[in-house]
């Protein structure tokens, strides 16, 4: 009997929003089993800080129908979560920071075989926020 497939799909979740949807639907469309790495607050150096803690975002991932499995990601090395899952495919989001040639050759050098994905945009829609940052700007516009 052969394993079902699995594909990985990580970022910060931080107040969910369509565009984490349509990127979770898409890495979910890759294989049998769509397992989510949310990234530890702690980690997150490119951007602001997430608004929400991390169990709370894990949890909102982990309530979407489309993902089977969420979890925090490792507090040093991002690879280790990979390493267990054993994933098929990593998808990346459409607009993520990641390089993802960078990413492969991390892969190659730690033994793993998997292929490394960019998922596509979602559809643009002019009264829709994607992005948590936007989001908070036009809260704080309309209520701050």
């Amino acid at each position: 009997m052969s394993r079902s497939t699995r594909a990985v799909a990580q970022g910060t979740f931080d107040i969910l929003h369509p565009g984490h949807v349509h990127y979770l639907e898409d890495a979910a469309s890759h294989a049998d089993d769509l397992h989510v790495i949310v990234a530890r607050r702690s980690n997150v150096t490119h951007k602001a800080p997430p608004v929400l803690s991390d169990r709370q975002r894990v949890e909102m991932v982990r309530a979407l129908d489309v993902v089977d499995h969420a979890r925090i990601g490792h507090p040093e090395d991002i690879f280790v979560p990979i390493e267990e899952i054993d994933p098929d495919v990593i998808v990346l989001g459409y607009d993520q920071h990641h390089d993802a040639e960078g990413i492969r050759t991390a892969l190659r050098k730690r033994g793993l075989d998997c292929r490394v994905e960019r998922a596509t945009p979602r559809e643009d829609h002019p009264d829709e926020l994607l992005s948590t940052g936007r989001i908070v700007d036009r809260i704080l516009e309309q209520r701050g």
